[in-house]
């Protein structure tokens, strides 16, 4: 349970920049609401992850997810930049997410 606890904390991490982009500084109410409520979705599901979870795990997970979902997002959504080599490097932060959690 409390890997999907953190996976959805990572997810809601994804939420938190996009809000934080899209706020424009803090000057578009809305999405500054947004960044706030997730930000305090994400950390709070986090700690809740971490009363079972090994901290330096769950902590490269919670940020891999992140980082990982954030970018695809960006390009996808955003007009981000992309190209081969981004996604390759995206898919090796997926691929240690997917190493912490099966031998960690």
């Amino acid at each position: 349970m409390a890997w999907v606890v953190l996976v959805l904390a990572g997810f809601f991490e994804v939420a938190m920049a996009l809000s934080l982009k899209l706020s424009n500084g803090f000057t578009h109410v809305w999405w500054t609401l947004s960044f706030v409520t997730t930000a305090l979705l994400s950390f709070g599901l986090l700690s809740y992850a971490l009363k079972t979870l090994e901290v330096g795990t769950a902590y490269a997970v919670w940020t891999g997810v992140g980082a990982a979902g954030t970018a695809v997002l960006g390009m996808l959504l955003l007009g981000d930049q992309a190209s081969a080599a981004r996604l390759f490097f995206i898919a090796l932060i997926l691929a240690g997410v997917v190493g912490l959690r099966t031998f960690a």
